[in-house]
């Protein structure tokens, strides 16, 4: 979105005591930052025909979303300001993030018998 729609949406946000900031994300792109708490934040953006959705970024390392906001595509700036406002940021209501890997944990692989002692053991022993 636009740095003027932006910054009218965030104004309002504000007059709303949401603690909402101008999220500059490219030359001409803007969207929205909810700061949440000491290191949660929440990324809106509304992207031209893809609609309304959140990124919810801790120290900057993505943890969950809110997802696409169904018909938001046509929402007028008071719709989007009621939609960011009333948003529940619960970890129940979030998605995880999914980078397509394995969710599964590998296990430990376990120790090699046949691995040859490191240089660091033979300074251990010499301190002993």
């Amino acid at each position: 979105m636009d740095a003027d729609r932006a910054g009218r949406l965030v104004s309002q946000l504000q007059a709303r005591d949401v603690m909402a900031h101008l999220d500059r994300t490219g030359v001409y792109e803007c969207g929205i930052r909810v700061v949440l708490d000491s290191k949660l934040e929440a990324r809106w953006d509304l992207a031209g025909t893809a609609g309304l959705e959140a990124e919810i970024v801790s120290d900057g390392v993505l943890v969950g979303f809110v997802p696409h906001v169904e018909g938001s595509e046509d929402f007028t700036d008071e719709q989007i300001v009621e939609q960011i406002a009333t948003t529940r940021y619960t970890v129940e209501g979030l998605h995880p993030p999914t980078d397509g890997a394995g969710t599964q944990e590998r296990p430990p692989s376990p120790p090699r018998e046949d691995e040859r002692p490191r240089w660091t053991d033979r300074l251990r022993r010499g301190r002993q």
